[in-house]
């Protein structure tokens, strides 16, 4: 539908397809001022030069006064000292050891005709006539005429000097207060007096985003959410004459790559109003007062253009809550910023069309009075994407790959557990380097997967030095893990156990295909450690020392344990407690005795000891399956799961994972969380970084 914009004279229909004509650029003063500045200072130059040659007294008396070669002389004092400027007969300025005053000290130019070829200092007029007198006694037309003046022409050099340094002064001062007061050559907020002005990014009809919801793949429910603020400001009396008000605002939350600025592009493409859009941090200047300038000149501003819609990316570097960790000393400059803000949020009417959108992935340290209904009215979660999400994510990103026919977005999701949106774009860009690199005409599955497992290990180091003992090392190390997976009922299917070097220091990794789950068991939790602590075992059994190489695999083994012990109440001694702590508010006091941090401390290391002795067990009773497995390694450097199979026959356990379940097109069931549950924490248990046990040495 084509836009109607309506005058007092005639009705004007503009199509939105239409380019726009480029402005032609304006002239820019900046130059005309830098002409004159460099005329000056030319002149200043040439009028700064001497117009005679400096010579000693003893030269003029024995040289230029003796073979009558001096026409006349003028001298003038300065200072104590009297001046005697020599100006030659025409006839005898051509000789050649007058050569020398024909060139001006400092440019390549001779002396204008008039001017003195020569000066120099006497100690006073009437030593230098005695001096003269001497040496033309015998002369018959007598000493040639020296007339004492008053020298104007010094006078009026300084003169004119001073009258150029200030025209340059003048010009200086004229472009730093018109760069001060906005005029050419500064941007909004870049001069001196507008320091307090909004650095908000204005896209409107003339400037308008591209993206839209179309672009956004795997966040339904919060397209849903944001679409639904974009009905808001289009159609705002559907829900104004029912006796609803429009939300003031919506805070994005959710992980870093999931989309929450792509989602606010979409929403400045979609809604057809002025869109405002800046970081928290341009609110932040070392100047005290200048972030409560800037959002009340950011509110003023879309006062005047409402409609619209503001975003702030990472409020999180203005919300913080308020009075918490305060160092001595501090600036209050951030939480005036924030008070600012919480005014402007309400101060302005429902109904003046003002929508504030938000993102942040730190909603914890946000500021209550922040989060209140009536600033933020909706928090809008934006999760990581499940398996359809992936699905979705990847055929947009596909879309501009030249893909061969056998990759299929369906099974990349299923490979890809814990992926964010912007991992998932890298994976895509990954493969079509990998692709260019290896001379290919299209993307393969092959070079999806060598991506993948970059973006997870890291780049492949064919070229690392490692002696034949440390390579056997870490064979049985990874074997360990490879046996104590295949062995456990509640572990992730392995995908692909490797001894090739990745990333900065991985000696070799295990890649298994983690089901994406929301609650965990307590014996999940206990087969997770004892996957993890396979590898060190090994080590122990095999070679009857351990090595650097599990220290991945104890961080994670004790992040679990002390969430085990102290977070989710799954220790008898500790009970059905938790000292779970989000927002960091207990970094300096814990909130509970000595005595129980003790008892924490001894639960958990009889937990890790237990998981040890068990791992222990599990690998003596398939020592001849670890000998297998490493010994293949050490022949192939890279065993997939059809390999394991040969060697080890069928896993156990024949439970069918969601992968399987996905890519044959039955359907999945994902766990629902209800309101008083709350899901494992990402700190605790990742996919994404958890589905590749790297071993770093």
């Amino acid at each position: 539908m084509k836009d109607i914009k309506t005058d007092t004279k005639k009705t004007v229909r503009r199509n939105p397809n239409r380019k726009i004509a480029p402005k032609a650029p304006k002239f820019n003063f900046m130059w005309f001022y830098a002409v004159v500045i460099l005329a000056l200072l030319v002149g200043t130059i040439f009028m700064s030069q001497p117009t005679s040659k400096e010579i000693d007294q003893q030269r003029f008396l024995s040289q230029m006064l003796k073979n009558h070669d001096v026409d006349h002389l003028q001298a003038y004092k300065s200072g104590d000292l009297v001046y005697v400027e020599v100006f030659l007969k025409d006839g005898s300025k051509n000789k050649t050891e007058y050569a020398d005053s024909k060139v001006k000290t400092g440019l390549n130019v001779p002396p204008a005709d008039g001017s003195p070829q020569y000066y120099f200092s006497a100690g006073s007029f009437d030593s230098l006539q005695a001096a003269i007198n001497l040496v033309t006694k015998d002369f018959p037309e007598g000493a040639p005429p020296l007339k004492f003046v008053n020298h104007e022409s010094i006078w009026s050099n300084w003169l004119v000097q001073l009258v150029v340094c200030g025209a340059l002064l003048a010009v200086f001062w004229i472009f730093i207060m018109r760069r001060m007061s906005g005029g050419a050559g500064g941007g909004p907020g870049g001069q001196i007096f507008n320091i307090g002005k909004s650095k908000a990014t204005l896209f409107d009809k003339e400037a308008q985003v591209t993206v839209t919801f179309n672009d956004v793949a795997g966040l339904e429910e919060a397209k849903y959410e944001v679409m639904e603020i974009v009905d808001f400001l289009k159609n705002p009396k559907k829900y104004t004459n029912l006796g609803g008000k429009i939300p003031k605002g919506a805070l994005l939350v959710g992980s870093p790559g999931t989309g929450k600025t792509l989602l606010a592009k979409a929403v400045a493409g979609e809604a057809h109003v002025p869109f405002f859009s800046l970081s928290g941090s341009d609110f932040v200047e070392m100047f005290v007062g200048v972030g409560a300038s800037r959002v009340r000149d950011l509110f003023r501003q879309a006062k005047d253009k409402a409609p619209c819609i503001i975003f702030i990316d990472e409020i999180d570097a203005i919300g913080r809550a308020r009075g918490k960790n305060n160092m001595i000393g501090g600036n209050d400059e951030r939480e005036n910023t924030l008070n600012q803000l919480l005014v402007e949020m309400d101060g302005f009417g429902t109904d003046s069309g003002i929508i504030i959108l938000a993102a942040t992935n730190r909603p914890d340290v946000l500021d209550s009075a922040l989060l209140r209904p009536g600033r933020f009215d909706r928090q809008i979660s934006i999760d990581k994407p499940d398996l359809n999400g992936r699905e979705q994510i990847f055929k947009v990103h596909l879309g501009p790959v030249k893909t061969a026919a056998d990759v299929d977005a369906k099974k990349l999701s299923a490979q890809t557990p814990g992926f964010a949106g912007a991992e998932i774009a890298n994976v895509c860009n990954e493969a079509a380097l990998i692709a260019a690199r290896k001379d290919k005409e299209a993307v393969d599955m092959q070079d999806f997967q060598d991506a993948i497992d970059r973006v997870i290990g890291g780049l492949e180091k064919k070229n690392t030095l490692i002696t034949p003992e440390e390579k056997r090392v870490v064979a049985y190390h990874e074997a360990g893990h490879a046996i104590a997976g295949w062995f456990l009922e509640h572990t992730d299917p392995l995908v692909k156990v490797s001894i090739v070097p990745r990333g900065v220091a991985a000696l070799g990794y295990a890649q298994y295909l983690p089901n994406e789950r929301f609650l965990v068991a307590k014996e999940e939790l206990m087969d997770d450690m004892i996957l993890s602590m396979g590898g060190r075992v090994a080590e122990d059994i095999v070679f009857g020392k351990i090595t650097t190489g599990a220290l991945s695999d104890l961080e994670r083994i004790t992040r679990l344990a002390y969430g085990m012990v102290k977070i989710y109440g799954m220790n008898d001694k500790i009970g059905n407690l938790s000292f779970y702590d989000p927002q960091g508010e207990n970094q300096f006091s814990k909130p509970y005795s000595d005595t129980t941090a003790e008892l924490i401390d001894s639960e958990v290391r009889k937990l890790v000891e237990l998981v040890y002795a068990k791992t222990k067990d599990l690998i003596n009773l398939h020592r001849d399956g670890l000998e297998l497995v490493a010994t293949k390694l050490l022949e192939k450097e890279v065993l997939f799961q059809s390999d394991l199979e040969d060697l080890l026959g069928k896993r156990p356990f024949e439970g069918r994972t969601a992968y399987d379940k996905f890519v044959n097109g039955e359907p999945v069931v994902v766990a629902e969380v209800t309101s008083d549950t709350n899901a494992i924490p990402d700190s605790l248990l990742d996919p994404s970084k958890d589905n590749m046990a790297g071993d770093i040495v």
